[in-house]
């Protein structure tokens, strides 16, 4: 339909047709919209949405989802397939430019580059300064629009300079402060089983820390204990953090339950038992810059995850995910925080910590709820705070939730965990994972509260989830092959590569890197009979593994000329071999001392290096709004993620930059 057509409009008007009333409407024909035309752009990561198992339109159907219901009646719908190797970076950069990672470059999370040496990440990812292209929200505000980014990855540092930016993720900007835990050190079996695990992203800073108990001095107000108080001393982004831990129970037992949180030891701004959430606590916390360290007001609250009755603790403390060294323009981190409250992004962190412990699900659940609180909030404070005409909002908790321990594994059933629990407790499972997505659909409802008539409202994700049942080891193998050579630190269990001596090494999240020569110093592309001859070797090696019961998990092994052809990857970002695992295995690139190339994972879902065409990685498509056909759904068959961008660009009527390789779907009036 042709929405400059005035007889369709006042037809469409005549009849009651679609249209925004500060929410959408139920029924009827699409509305003629006023310019400006708008866009609300929800993509939350890792929805997973497929024909099978995690059909959402079956239960909007069912009446489980009303509100995408609602955006199913007014709108076009049915599943989108990412783009290899599955995961977040890659593919929020081919939905934002609409191009395969062969044009916008973004091959994987950390890739690596010739003259860069492969103990460092050479290029991230998650960077806005990856993409060889421009995103979408560039686009629009060179074409004169305001565009707000909420926890966008790929979006920091900032590409606009009119709208507003928070956060963004990972994107090496701005102080980022990530939650941490604290855990009794004990013998240290439980932090050298986590090695590098530990830390954000396998290299980063500690994401959870082992501890020692003191006997509590200078305190002021202390609580009465029944057994020796014990105290310790939690270091977080600069800042202490005192905590007193007590048995306030007068039975001649030792049992510890409660623990008390203070700056100074004098104040106690929390004190709380197993489970228990505290407040907000003003605090000043430090970031590193490059130059030098600088204090950036900012808050925090603390959780008990698990308090046992010998004084065995696991705290957690959460820091508010904003502030105005990682928001656009700085004064919008203070005005979303006026307005609702201290950031809760997303539960858990990468690699997960909340897996260790049964007492870590339901911290994670309580954690996972409080984000949404924020998220959903956010929609109309975004609105009345800065009035966009272009938003683009995610959130990770999805995410963490269908790739963390507790879920995916026993509600798939292509999940070798499957049967691992009884259909009732199969049925609490399914209604947690339900509670998210009712959570997502409440947050659809509150876009369509906050929309206008000249609104289009568009649903989509990254990629989805599939169960994962064994790690493989691959760096393990290399070992036994005698290609990698490490040591493990006995103290962290961290590896130590012998770079210089090693000739092959996987490195996240799809790639292995050879060269006869040694991988120490900068790297450098391998050429030469040699090489040849040790690239396929390692091929034929991959190809080869098979685990206990003769299961092959390699089903794809591209040499790094090939990769653009077959793969649609840029040939400068990927290792000398970029590898593809069979769903229910995960390559694992951490190295042990039993030197297994198999192992069970503590968290049961998965994504990465995965193919795009297994369903369950498949997402969502939704869009509604002025001229776009009401309750037509495209079918069992996905669109590409590279479709949506010029769809949208060509409602909101825009330019289309020449790199754009997806197609204008076919759901216009």
């Amino acid at each position: 339909m042709k929405k400059h057509h005035l007889v369709f409009a006042i037809f469409a008007l005549f009849i009651g047709g679609f249209f925004f009333q500060g929410k959408l409407s139920d029924s009827s024909l699409p509305f003629v919209g006023k310019k400006p035309l708008k866009l609300y752009w929800f993509i939350p990561d890792g929805m997973r949405s497929d024909p099978e198992q995690f059909n959402i339109y079956k239960w909007a159907e069912e009446g489980k989802l009303p509100n995408i219901k609602k955006l199913m009646d007014n709108g076009s719908y049915g599943f989108s397939k990412p783009t290899f190797p599955s995961h977040t970076p890659t593919n929020f950069a081919s939905l934002l430019t609409g191009t395969l990672p062969e044009v916008h470059g973004v091959s994987d999370g950390p890739m690596h580059t010739e003259g860069r040496p492969l103990d460092k990440v050479a290029i991230a990812g998650f960077r806005s300064t990856a993409k060889k292209v421009d995103p979408i929200w560039k686009t629009l505000e060179d074409q004169g629009e305001k565009v707000a980014l909420i926890s966008v990855p790929g979006s920091t540092p900032p590409e606009i300079n009119r709208g507003v930016v928070l956060r963004g993720r990972w994107g090496g900007w701005g102080a980022d402060f990530h939650a941490l835990n604290f855990e009794t050190k004990g013998d240290l079996v439980q932090r050298i089983k986590q090695g590098r695990g530990s830390r954000l992203f396998f290299f980063g800073p500690q994401l959870t820390n082992y501890l020692d108990e003191v006997i509590p001095e200078g305190w002021s107000n202390a609580p009465e204990s029944f057994s020796q108080a014990k105290e310790i001393t939690m270091t977080g982004w600069g800042k202490d953090i005192y905590a007193y831990i007590y048995d306030s129970t007068d039975d001649n037992k030792e049992n510890y339950d409660r623990v008390a949180f203070s700056t100074d030891r004098q104040e106690i701004f929390s004190d709380l038992s197993q489970g228990e959430w505290g407040d907000w606590k003003e605090v000043t916390l430090k970031w590193k810059t490059q130059d030098n360290v600088i204090d950036v007001d900012s808050d925090l609250r603390a959780t008990i995850i698990k308090l046992d009755d010998n004084g065995f603790f696991r705290i957690r403390l959460f820091y508010n995910n904003l502030n105005e060294q990682i928001a656009q323009p700085s004064s919008a981190a203070d005005k979303m925080t006026e307005s609702i409250g201290p950031m809760m992004d997303f539960v858990d962190n990468f690699p997960p910590q909340l897996i260790y412990y049964p007492e870590d699900k339901q911290t994670f659940v309580d954690e996972a709820w409080l984000t949404f609180d924020w998220h959903t909030n956010a929609i109309g404070a975004i609105r009345e705070n800065f009035n966009p005409n272009i938003v683009i909002h995610d959130i990770y908790t999805p995410n963490q939730m269908l790739t963390s321990r507790w879920w995916m594994g026993y509600l798939d059933k292509n999940s070798a965990n499957y049967w691992k629990v009884t259909e009732e407790e199969r049925s609490l499972l399914w209604d947690e994972v339900f509670q998210m997505y009712k959570r997502l659909d409440n947050m659809i409802g509150k876009v369509m509260e906050t929309a206008d008539e000249d609104t289009y409202i568009v649903l989509s994700s990254d990629h989805g989830a599939v169960p994962l049942d064994k790690w493989v080891h691959l760096n393990n193998l290399f070992a036994q092959k005698g290609w990698l050579k490490f040591t493990i630190d006995q103290t962290t269990g961290e590896p130590i590569i012998d770079w210089e001596n090693s000739t092959v090494i996987y490195l996240k999240m799809a790639h292995v890197y050879v060269n006869p020569e040694g991988l120490a110093g900068d790297y450098k592309r391998g050429s030469g009979e040699e090489y040849e001859q040790l690239r396929q070797e390692v091929t034929q090696a991959l190809n080869n593994l098979r685990d206990y019961n003769g299961a092959k998990p390699v089903t794809e092994v591209i040499n790094w000329e090939d990769a653009k052809e077959f793969m649609q990857l840029d040939p400068e970002r990927v290792g000398d071999l970029v590898i593809a695992n069979k769903p229910g295995y995960g390559w694992n690139e951490e190295m042990t001392a039993n030197r297994a190339f198999f192992s069970t994972p503590l968290k049961t879902g998965y994504k990465q290096a995965i193919d795009p065409e297994v369903k369950g990685m498949w997402t969502p498509f939704i869009m509604a709004g002025p001229g776009i056909k009401k309750s037509n759904y495209l079918g069992e068959e996905p669109i590409s993620h590279i479709d949506q961008y010029p769809t949208i660009m060509t409602a909101l009527e825009k330019e289309m930059p020449d790199f754009v390789q997806g197609k204008k779907l076919e759901i216009f009036e």
